[in-house]
């Protein structure tokens, strides 16, 4: 499966577009005016499923993964020098690559979950999401959203 993540141009939150390879919307994004970030995650009728709470005084940046109201799992940006590194406590997993250049994977022991890369000349951040398993879908996704929350707060 694969996902088209999108950020929306004109939005004064974190606001994304998630499409499938046929253009079909299957996931929206809306930020939470709120300390930190905070993300709802609806699916394609609009019923919410999940959301991503930012934990506030944290020596490094933490995202709880919440699915429902049931908290899954997070993930935090690890202390490095040079090379931004991520620890992901969901399912098992563990992420891979270069956050710098927006080319990752997302794996399982030594299988690939989902490989992430950033679409160059777009108006708007766009991601393409290969997902092995459709079924991780929301669950990749969601680990995406983290690593783009860290990434552009670190920027601005």
């Amino acid at each position: 499966m694969k996902l088209i993540f999108k950020q929306r141009m004109f939005s004064w939150f974190d606001s994304y577009d998630i499409y499938d390879e046929h253009g079909q919307t299957v996931f929206t994004v809306e930020g939470q005016l709120a300390l930190g970030h905070t993300l709802h995650i609806s699916d394609h009728s609009g019923a919410h499923i999940a959301t991503l709470k930012q934990r506030l005084l944290t020596f490094l940046p933490k995202f709880e993964i919440y699915l429902g109201n049931l908290l899954v799992g997070s993930i935090t940006k690890e202390f490095t020098l040079f090379k931004p590194s991520f620890s992901v406590d969901c399912n098992g997993w563990h992420v891979e690559g270069s956050f710098w250049e927006w080319d990752y994977q997302i794996l399982s022991g030594n299988q690939v979950v989902a490989t992430i890369r950033k679409q160059l000349l777009n108006w708007t951040d766009t991601y393409t999401i290969d997902i092995s398993d459709e079924r991780d879908a929301l669950m990749a996704l969601m680990v995406v959203l983290a690593i783009d929350a860290v990434k552009c707060s670190q920027n601005s």
